[in-house]
């Protein structure tokens, strides 16, 4: 398995255009267990002279609580034109606690080069990130329609902000 360092300024438009269909993975481990959920709520940019990516993961997420004891993640997305609405579909609607996600997809978790927290072969575009600031959501501080329209249910985000640390897309050797 060899990894081909990439730009992400070259790859933010193909990321941005992903998010919103729920089309990328943040994965994350802690002692050897390994979790990957669905995300479609992200941003990247600059924070404090830094490249930054921030995700946001409800409280209930089992992912959360890894990601919590090991503040470090990946960024998991497919290259265009792959289809892998079944992985994505999966990884968004069962809880780590209960299943192996991994496991049950067949997934390739590649070893994160510089951090702990894994690469998916299946969605080989991967950002690697840190995580250098995390806020839970206030409600307070929400307009209403966003309140009744996504947190009817509570069940609120915190806020990662993972500074990035590596870029690059996995490929199989040949």
């Amino acid at each position: 398995m060899k990894r081909v360092p990439v730009s992400i300024e070259d790859y933010a438009g193909h990321i941005m255009k992903c998010l919103p269909q729920g089309g990328c993975l943040l994965s994350t481990s802690y002692n050897d267990v390994l979790d990957t959920m669905t995300i479609g709520w992200g941003t990247i940019g600059v924070d404090w002279s830094m490249p930054i990516l921030n995700v946001y993961v409800r409280e209930s997420r089992f992912t959360k609580t890894l990601l919590d004891k090991n503040p470090q993640f990946t960024i998991n997305v497919p290259l265009p034109g792959a289809d892998v609405r079944k992985i994505l579909g999966y990884c968004g609607t069962k809880s780590g606690r209960e299943v192996n996600k991994f496991k049950d997809l067949d997934l390739h978790a590649i070893k994160g080069e510089k951090v702990d927290a894994p690469a998916i072969l299946e969605l080989p575009l991967t950002i690697e990130c840190e995580v250098i600031y995390k806020q839970d959501q206030d409600p307070k501080c929400m307009s209403e329609e966003i309140k009744q329209r996504f947190y009817s249910m509570g069940d609120y985000h915190t806020v990662y902000t993972g500074k990035i640390v590596n870029a690059y897309i996995l490929e199989e050797d040949e």
